[in-house]
């Protein structure tokens, strides 16, 4: 990678981190990373992805990447294990979860209304209502995205530790039959 390319990678970052800043030192945001999202990733973690993601999308597509970017790290702050079934949530996650991280995000955060039309919305088509701006299209899609990476992220630790069980058992199977 030459010197500008480093660079502008160098300053998308550093924009990025300015853009979040205010949200993920607060101490409900933080909260999110004491709940798993997808397998071993945990709900901030997924989000502050989200949020990169968006970042660098919306950014390269001249969309309004500020409002873009902070709906993607509030997307799911909804601050409860959704693999637990409760009364309140009735097994609805997918359903439920914007909402109620829209209101965590406002109770917390002056947000305009890009941004919580993104948070509201970021689940469609499930949610039914499409977004209303090309930001919360862009949203859906790098959701469902980082969702599906982390999965097999998960699953490729899995298979990967299962190889090497196998190939341990064949190979202590091996001396032993050497010995005997």
């Amino acid at each position: 990678m030459n010197k500008s390319k480093q660079q502008k990678k160098k300053e998308e970052i550093e924009e990025f981190k300015s853009i979040i800043h205010d949200l993920i030192q607060n101490s409900t945001v933080q909260k999110m990373k004491q709940f798993r999202q997808h397998y071993d990733t945990s709900c901030y973690s997924h989000c502050k992805q989200v949020a990169f993601y968006n970042y660098l999308i919306c950014k390269k597509l001249g969309l309004d990447y500020v409002s873009a970017t902070r709906a993607g790290m509030l997307h799911d702050l909804f601050l409860y294990d959704w693999r637990v079934p409760s009364p309140e949530h009735k097994n609805l996650h997918a359903f439920h979860h914007p909402r109620i991280a829209l209101n965590n995000s406002m109770k917390l955060f002056d947000l305009n209304e890009k941004e919580k039309d993104i948070i509201l919305k970021h689940m469609w088509p499930v949610t039914i209502i499409p977004p209303k701006y090309k930001e919360g299209f862009i949203i859906t899609l790098v959701d469902k995205y980082c969702a599906l990476h982390e999965s097999l992220l998960h699953y490729q630790t899995c298979l990967k530790y299962k190889k090497s069980y196998r190939y341990t058992y064949v190979f202590f199977s091996f001396i032993f039959l050497q010995i005997l």
